[in-house]
């Protein structure tokens, strides 16, 4: 046997799972924010520009500090740095949540309330970024080369299923109060940081025979276009994103009843329209990706062209039910087209770098996220349709490169 057919520090499945079941709770807790903190924040009287600045900073910090975090997870273990991570973005998470509220009760106003709202928002950037790297590490460690792509796969489909359970869970917990999604997202962090505290073996050094593999290079030829094209992928997600809630509030103008407040129902129906691509997602996922596994190559501008579709379908009917049916097509395009490029992206380069490559890959949703919020706010104040019909033209124009160039790539053995 040799040193690469032995895990340097192994864990049970169970252990595995727990650490994946982290990753669930970080994706909702993320997920959370279009659905909760965009339209409740606009009540508060902060402008759309204003908000998604506030987000964007955050996810800035976030995409700064998260290899920060990993070498510090490196030297201090990646057990400490899950749990503190988790704590963070709980704690962080509870103190924007009184901040908006007190925002929303009017006790604070204007600059005042944006300038707390940034500020509190700033620690969760700084706090919060070490769970990705400290749970891929670990991973990584637990893994051997025969089955590193499926254990760093785990927690590529976890943090999918946190985006699913995010939206899902607001749509049942704005029946409460429309803070209520954000008190549950807090409940599970703090439960996910209890478990991986109890469940995870204490924090060992690594033998010093085996050295972590070298990262690839952001540069590389082999990955950059992966790269390049995810991170388009996720600005055109993210315009939609940060501004679906004010659109769902601007178009159906909902106004409070002795049922639910209006600020209830945006929440709740921003919610069910998500939740109808989260639903979708997973359908595919585990229906069709899962055990037919297709040649990403094939279906990659097939997903891209159906997401094109759904947001030209959103904008052009008027019915909640058609929005949430036009999104449903969007989950489907997403969960061909993700998976697809993120394999793409890992099979062009050998086996023993595609560790390395997956986690390099795994840098380009933070930084769509990055720039797709503030121009998604920029066109949605010019009008309401235009982050709908930017985002349809990009996945058109990934589609058709997808078509015309990446299906005619070679896969690396």
């Amino acid at each position: 046997m040799t040193d690469s057919d032995t895990a340097l520090l192994p864990l049970s499945g169970f252990q595995k799972l727990v650490i994946a079941l982290a990753t669930v709770s970080m994706g909702a807790g993320m997920t959370i924010n279009f659905v909760v903190v965009a339209p409740l924040a606009r009540e508060a009287g902060l402008s759309e520009i204003e908000i998604a600045g506030i987000l964007t900073f955050s996810s800035v910090l976030y995409t700064i500090f998260t290899p920060i975090w990993g070498r510090i997870a490196d030297r201090i273990g990646r057990k400490r740095v899950m749990v503190f991570a988790l704590c963070a973005m709980a704690l962080t998470n509870m103190a924007f949540l009184f901040a908006l509220d007190a925002a929303l009760a009017g006790v604070i106003t204007g600059l005042g309330a944006f300038s707390l709202l940034a500020f509190v928002r700033t620690w969760f950037g700084l706090l919060a970024p070490g769970l990705q790297p400290a749970a891929m590490a670990a991973m990584t460690d637990a893994t051997t080369p025969a089955n590193r792509a499926a254990g760093l796969g785990m927690l590529g489909a976890a943090m999918s299923f946190g985006s699913i359970l995010g939206p899902a869970g607001a749509a049942v917990l704005a029946r409460i109060s429309a803070l209520a999604p954000l008190w549950g997202t807090i409940v599970f962090n703090l439960a996910a940081a209890a478990i991986i505290a109890f469940a995870l073996p204490r924090t060992r050094p690594r033998p010093a025979d085996h050295p972590r593999p070298a990262a690839l290079s952001m540069r590389d030829a082999r990955v950059l276009p992966h790269l390049t094209f995810l991170f388009v992928y996720f600005v055109a997600v993210a315009m939609i994103q940060q501004t679906l809630g004010w659109f769902i509030a601007d178009r159906y103008e909902f106004a409070d009843t002795a049922a639910r407040t209006a600020k209830q129902a945006v929440v709740l129906h921003t919610g069910l329209v998500m939740a109808s691509t989260s639903l979708a997602i997973l359908t595919v996922q585990f229906g069709f990706v899962s055990p037919f596994k297709p040649d990403p190559r094939r279906v990659l501008p097939v997903g891209l062209g159906l997401l094109a579709i759904g947001y030209i379908s959103a904008d052009l009917f008027q019915p909640f039910w058609a929005v949430c049916l036009s999104f449903l097509v969007v989950g489907i395009g997403a969960a061909l087209a993700v998976p697809s490029a993120n394999a793409l992206g890992s099979l062009s380069v050998s086996r023993h770098e595609q560790a390395s490559a997956a986690a390099l890959l795994a840098s380009a949703p933070p930084a769509g996220f990055v720039v797709g919020p503030l121009l998604g706010s920029a066109l949605y104040m010019a009008s309401p349709r235009l982050p709908f019909f930017a985002s349809a033209a990009v996945f058109s124009l990934l589609s058709v490169y997808s078509l015309l160039v990446t299906a005619r790539r070679p896969l690396a053995n």
